[in-house]
């Protein structure tokens, strides 16, 4: 695949129930990241609509019309601009079903290029949404890019298939805002995101919300695992990091990982007519 250099201004802020609101700041930050010189703008998960449970009690009621609307706002900018954005939100379906928790792909045309519905959505989550069920790729710059969102991220089969589509760089959005108090997933949400990308060889944008106690803020990690970026924990913030597939990094797998990726889990023989292989009880 082609080298190529990507772009990606990267945004946090506190998410609230306020679609309004929500939207006042996307569009605030999509004007920065044009004076950024961007390529994509990411943000958080439910970024725009709120996020059912922690914002709000549940869809009855929930004013979809405006949803539309502010959408449609943003879009218009994202084209007037020129910019590809990654927006979090929520995808309302036919009745009696649960809406998608979801990620809009928006081109520099201001365009819906696609979208992400989550694939793992947690216990929570499930009295809320509807699991999506197919991943969503494109390539922008000479770089191929895909979709996940949040509890993505505990299922490394993921990440291996979307490895054996040529997947170069993750833009993973997370909501981890509204804790009364520090959680486990300060201790191992980034660190998972590490390591999904150094074991695969990833680039990966973490838009996280900033909010009353947020665990961790976004970052920005480069494909052996390092965090070369993030924004300052609880505020609102915007990043520029660039993906430069042209670089090369400490990838000790690299030699190996087809072999795993088939199924192959040993770089061995796979059958050695040795008895003092074969008999693991004895020096």
């Amino acid at each position: 695949m082609a080298n190529g250099i990507l772009k990606i201004a990267t945004c946090q802020f506190a998410v609230s129930e306020s679609v309004e609101q929500n939207s006042k700041y996307i569009q605030e930050f999509l004007e920065k990241a044009e004076k950024l010189d961007a390529d994509i703008v990411h943000f958080s998960e439910c970024a725009l609509s709120g996020y059912a449970g922690p914002d709000f009690d549940s869809f009855e009621g929930y004013n979809w019309p405006l949803l539309v609307e502010e959408t449609k706002k943003i879009m218009a900018l994202a084209g007037k601009l020129q910019l590809w954005v990654v927006l979090g939100s929520s995808h309302r379906l036919t009745a009696p079903n649960k809406p998608h928790n979801c990620l809009y792909l928006i081109n520099p045309a201001g365009q819906i290029a696609d979208r992400y519905d989550k694939r793992f959505c947690t216990e929570s989550d499930l009295n809320y949404y509807t699991p999506g069920n197919r991943f969503v790729t494109f390539e922008l710059n000479g770089v191929k890019c895909a979709l996940l969102i949040c509890f993505d991220l505990r299922f490394p089969e993921l990440y291996k298939e979307l490895k054996k589509l040529n997947v170069q760089c993750i833009f993973q959005s997370f909501y981890n805002a509204r804790q009364k108090e520090q959680s486990v997933h300060r201790h191992i949400i980034r660190q998972t995101m590490q390591s999904n990308a150094a074991s695969n060889y990833f680039w990966a944008s973490v838009a996280n919300s900033s909010g009353e106690i947020a665990p961790y803020p976004s970052c920005f990690i480069q494909p052996d695992g390092e965090i070369i970026n993030e924004l300052k924990l609880n505020r609102p913030g915007i990043m520029v990091n660039a993906v430069d597939t042209s670089l090369s990094f400490y990838d000790p797998s690299e030699k190996f990982r087809a072999l795993a990726m088939k199924g192959i889990l040993t770089n061995g023989p796979q059958k050695l007519d040795d008895p003092r292989s074969k008999d693991t009880k004895n020096l």
